[in-house]
């Protein structure tokens, strides 16, 4: 017996086809707020290789390091199936107007783009709303290909031993090797911020208004958080 959902008619969407298809970016974009929420993210954990996108008008943090390292991927991983990737890590961070968008194939034609927002502050928020609309995170890391903005450090360390830094503690990363490259510092601030990244984890991540829109179609792309 075949059910309602498995031969669509003409002019019906086959839906359970339609749930396969967005289930990599619905994967990706909403297990990955509910595991950044609980810091559920096993140590034995490896990424899909699938990259999204994250924007934000500024980010604010404490306890900045910064290093490479070969993370567990599925895909577009090396013979050992791994990848190096650029981690970055911050003790505490407060995050204005944040998006992040995940783009996969349509099979309508286009594309599909979850995107979430969250953290609205305006563009001259006030220190309460940064305290109680911005997004915070902390135990923050993040893997990334490509990061852009106009950034801010204080007291930085560069070329320090990688596996000598202490902040943020980072136990879902097998971690740095021994006499890696390594920077670190006390404070980061980075403005206009674009960022592409395979990986995020925090200990915790309070999304304030977070709105989550999925875009289906051959302009889906133009809903991305920035072009390129």
């Amino acid at each position: 017996m075949k059910d309602s959902l498995s031969e669509p008619g003409y002019g019906r969407t086959n839906w359970r086809r339609f749930a396969v298809s967005i289930g990599v970016p619905l994967a990706v974009a909403g297990g990955l707020v509910i595991a950044l929420e609980q810091g559920a993210i096993a140590a034995n954990f490896a990424v899909s290789g699938t990259s999204f996108k994250l924007s934000a008008t500024s980010l604010d943090g404490t306890g900045f390091t910064q290093y490479s390292d070969a993370i567990p991927q599925t895909t577009n991983a090396d013979a050992a199936g791994r990848k190096i990737t650029a981690m970055s890590g911050i003790d505490s961070a407060t995050i204005s107007n944040l998006c992040q968008t995940v783009t996969a194939p349509s099979p309508f034609g286009g594309s599909i783009v979850m995107r979430i927002d969250a953290g609205g502050v305006g563009a001259n928020p006030t220190q309460a709303d940064l305290d109680n609309k911005a997004v915070h995170a902390s135990n923050l890391l993040i893997g990334m290909s490509d990061l852009q903005g106009d950034a801010t450090f204080t007291n930085i360390k560069i070329g320090v031993d990688a596996s000598t830094m202490g902040a943020p503690a980072a136990p879902n990363s097998a971690g740095p090797a021994v006499g890696g490259f390594g920077q670190q510092s006390e404070g980061v601030s980075i403005k206009n911020l674009k960022q592409t990244a395979t990986y995020t984890s925090a200990g915790k991540f309070t999304l304030n208004g977070m709105h989550l829109h999925l875009f289906v179609g051959a302009k889906a792309t133009d809903n991305e958080c920035f072009a390129g």
